[in-house]
Parts: structure tokens; C-alpha cells; sequence
């Protein structure tokens, strides 16, 4: 696994739960931890393709009943060592980029109106986001007790809590900027 290309966990976490096409690793991506972790084709791909070489995943099938060839990934025994060597390994970077922070710390060099704005339309995605993690915490909260649901639940109310402070700061920040 590479050392610091996180889509290889990210990767070998999803398959470590079932076999995948790169296209259902794309869609588990966006879904469920797309609140906290981003990928994209471009590079789950050559990731795939690596670690396959690697000996970390297998790919197989080829099944062309969509009309396309599908390959499904599995995750090998080299890679489950892969993933939990990373899950135990206790040094993460957390990293954040916000562009709207951005616009905000360099909002002096426009209307406050602007500045004011551009709250508003994160305010809103904090919002929608909120709204659904809260459907995944209620539902995920009827299965605590069945496999990986506790540690799901966990990035769940982590990224509730978060959105909640990210909705306090907003308004906060409209009435400072308001004044």
C-alpha cells in the first residue's frame, strides 16, 4: 500500500466488507463517507491497478452482462494485513480545506455582503448534510450490536456534532458581519 496515497485504505476498508467494481467504490465513497473522505475515477483507478500488482486486491470477472465488462475487486489476505497495519498505525494527518473559510479570510476585499452570502450557501450544505447524517444515525442506531454498524455510528454522530458547530459558527458569523 502505498504510504500516503489514503485511497488505498480507503479502498481496501470497502472491500474488506464485500467485493466491488471501481464504479461501486466510487458510489460507497460518495455515499457513506463522502461526509469526511472524497475520491474520485481518476484516482481510485490507478490505485486498483497498483495494489493489484501489489498483491493487495484481486480483480476478477469480467462479466459483461451490462453491456460494459465489469471486474469485481477482492481484497486478499496481504491486504487485510495492509489494512489493519494502517488502522493501527497511530499517526493520521487531519487535515481541512475550506474554500469558503478562504473566502472569508480574504472577504475584506468585498462587500461584507458577499462574505455574508457565501455563509448562506454553506450554511445550507451544512444543513442538507446534517439532515441526512441524522437519517443514518437513527437508522444505524436500530443495529449497534451487528458488525462494523458501532464504528460507523461513531463517524456519524462525529460529523453530526461537527455540522451542529458548523451551523452555531454561521450564525454567529452573519451577526458579526451583519453589525
Amino acid at each position: 500500500m502505498a504510504k500516503d496515497r489514503k485511497i488505498d485504505a480507503v479502498i481496501l476498508g470497502l472491500l474488506s466488507h464485500e467485493d466491488l467494481t471501481g464504479y461501486e467504490i466510487k458510489k460507497r465513497i460518495d455515499g457513506a463517507i463522502g461526509f469526511f473522505w472524497k475520491g474520485s475515477f481518476g484516482n481510485i483507478y490507478p490505485a486498483l491497478n497498483d495494489m493489484e500488482k501489489q498483491g493487495l486486491v484481486e480483480k476478477s470477472g469480467g462479466d459483461k452482462s451490462s453491456g460494459r465488462e465489469k471486474f469485481f475487486y477482492h481484497i486478499t489476505k496481504k491486504g487485510s494485513d495492509a489494512l489493519n497495519d494502517w488502522i493501527a498505525d497511530e499517526h493520521a494527518v487531519n487535515e481541512l480545506k475550506y474554500e469558503t473559510l478562504l473566502k472569508i479570510y480574504f472577504g475584506g476585499a468585498a462587500d461584507s455582503s458577499v462574505s455574508v452570502r457565501n455563509i448562506e450557501v454553506f450554511e445550507e450544505q451544512a444543513r442538507q448534510n446534517l439532515s441526512i447524517l441524522n437519517v443514518f444515525k437513527e437508522n444505524l442506531e436500530k443495529v449497534l450490536d451487528t458488525g462494523d454498524h458501532l464504528h460507523y455510528y461513531l463517524t456519524v454522530t462525529f460529523g453530526i456534532e461537527t455540522y451542529e458547530a458548523y451551523l452555531r459558527w454561521c450564525d454567529k458569523a452573519k451577526k458579526i458581519l451583519s453589525k
